[in-house]
Order: C-alpha cells, then sequence, then structure tokens
C-alpha cells in the first residue's frame, strides 16, 4: 500500500519543502523485517529531520516506534532503505548520536559527574574524561543539579536521575537526541517538569531531537512536527506542523489551537488502524 503523508499546522498550511541545507536526519525508503519472526515491523518510511527542530513520534502499541529510534541508533541493522546523519549513512553506534531511554541506568557505583562523564571515558579513556569535567560540571549546572555532582544514584529522585541522563547524552556533543519514552516511569507533575526542562535545554542548545511517545498531548506539546505512525507494519500517515510559539507553558494546553492539533493527531490515529499489540 502507498504511504500517505500529509503535513498540515495550526492554519492547515503545507510542511516546509524538504532537501534543505540544515538536514541532520534523512530517511529514506526505510523498511525492516524481522526474519527468525516473520514480523514486518517497517515498511517505506520516509522521514527528513532538520536543526534544531523537535520531532515527536506517536503510534499504536508495536507499530515500530522504537524500532525506527533503535535503527537511528545505529543499535540495530535496516533491511532496506538508507538513514544519513549529516550526509553519511549510520551503520552502526555513533558518538555524534545521543540515545536515551525511559530508566536512566546510571551506574549506582557512581556519582553523577561520573555518570556524566562515562561515555567519554568509554570511547577515549579517564584522562580524556577528566579532561571534560568542565564540561560536564556546567551540563548539570543546565538542568539545576549544581552542588549534587558527587551524590550516587540512589540519592537522587526519579527526575534528577533522568537529568543526569540527559546530561550524559549531551556531553559527547551529539547532532541527533534520540527519546525512547525518557519520561514515561515518572509521575504526572515530575514528567512535566521534565517536559518543560528538556524543551528548555533543547531550545538553549539548538538541539535536533527526535522523541518516541504513546501521550497525544505530550507530542504536541513538545514538538514541531508530530508524526503518526499506523499499526505494523509501521508506515507514516501523517506528519503534523505544530506552529505554536515557544517557549510553551501549560497554558498553551487550554488554547483552541492546541485542540484542534491533538484532534488532528487523533484523527491520523484513526486513519492508522489501531489494531495491533505488541
Amino acid at each position: 500500500m502507498a504511504q500517505q503523508i500529509e503535513s498540515v499546522g495550526r492554519s492547515g498550511q503545507q510542511s516546509r519543502p524538504v532537501g534543505d541545507v540544515d538536514e541532520v536526519v534523512k530517511i529514506t525508503n526505510l523498511s525492516k523485517t524481522f526474519h527468525r519472526r516473520g514480523l514486518t515491523a517497517l515498511e517505506g518510511v520516509d522521514l527528513t529531520l532538520r536543526h534544531g527542530t523537535f520531532t515527536s513520534v506517536i503510534g499504536p502499541s508495536g507499530c515500530g516506534k522504537s524500532t525506527l529510534l533503535k535503527i537511528m541508533a545505529g543499535l540495530i541493522p535496516r533491511s532496506s532503505g538508507e538513514i544519513l546523519l549529516n550526509g553519511m549513512p549510520v551503520t552502526g553506534p555513533r558518538q555524534d548520536i545521543g540515545i536515551m531511554f525511559q530508566q536512566p541506568t546510571l551506574l549506582p557505583w557512581r556519582t553523577s559527574l561520573d555518570n556524566v562523564l562515562l561515555p567519554i571515558e568509554v570511547k577515549s579513556g579517564s584522562a580524556a574524561a577528566r579532561e571534560q569535567s568542565d564540561k560536564a560540571m556546567q551540563l548539570l549546572e543546565l538542568v539545576g543539579l549544581k552542588g549534587f555532582e558527587e551524590v550516587r544514584p540512589f540519592e537522587l529522585s526519579g527526575g534528577m536521575a533522568q537529568r543526569v541522563a540527559i546530561c550524559r547524552m549531551l556531553v559527547t556533543g551529539p547532532s541527533i537526541l534520540l527519546l525512547d519514552e525518557p519520561f514515561g516511569a515518572l509521575d504526572e507533575l515530575t514528567r512535566e517538569y521534565m517536559n518543560f526542562e528538556l524543551q528548555r535545554i533543547c531550545l538553549e542548545r539548538d538541539a535536533t531531537t527526535f522523541m518516541v511517545t504513546h501521550a497525544i498531548p505530550e507530542a504536541v506539546f513538545m514538538a514541531d512536527q508530530v508524526v503518526v505512525m499506523s499499526a505494523r507494519p509501521g508506515r507514516i500517515v501523517m506528519i503534523v506542523d505544530v506552529d505554536l510559539p515557544r517557549p510553551r507553558s501549560l497554558d498553551v494546553m487550554t488554547t483552541p489551537e492546541f485542540a484542534t492539533l491533538v484532534r488532528s493527531v487523533r484523527r491520523s490515529l484513526d486513519m492508522g488502524d489501531l489494531g495491533a499489540d505488541e
């Protein structure tokens, strides 16, 4: 079946044309089949991410959202198609790709500072990590954790641990941030606060971000574009442009414009057939 993509914004305008010089990620005709299970997870996915934009991805359970993110991260191979990051094919994990999952997975015997420096230490050794200590300290200050540099994970709240994980993701200066339900395990109030924090950090660093979520309001609140995927095999059925001004506060969620965008995403999900299971 041909992939149908329509981009709409608050005023129903078409999205910007692809092929801009600020393309960070270019995905072309991407498919993924798990042959041992006889399962096609993704089929014919085309997507462009531009510098400094935030993309949310939403779809029914089992539609391949997380599979797409892992292929983008170089963690699992694609079956066909192409992913370019800064014009170079993604064929495996790269230092210019930052990734964060639902659990912070901090090493319990390491301090906040040492956890942040871990990617540098793994790649280049302890001496190189020590040389980046000032940068790691600045990142911890950026996320509001100044004074918690020597604290170990068991002394941190869930939200604080996730902020350390954000710093660990940022310390290598990645070109793209890949987030798989990063705050899904947190309570609602902490999740809202972390969304504010993530928005602030991404704006301050002009970060290009790709986030998987199951929550439509969260997808709209965070994103410049919401990618809606169909049931398995996952295809993109629509891209909804979110042209709400930034920075965004919770008040934006009470506006007619926000409600219109949420309805547009819901209609797109209905188009995608919500019948798949994990």
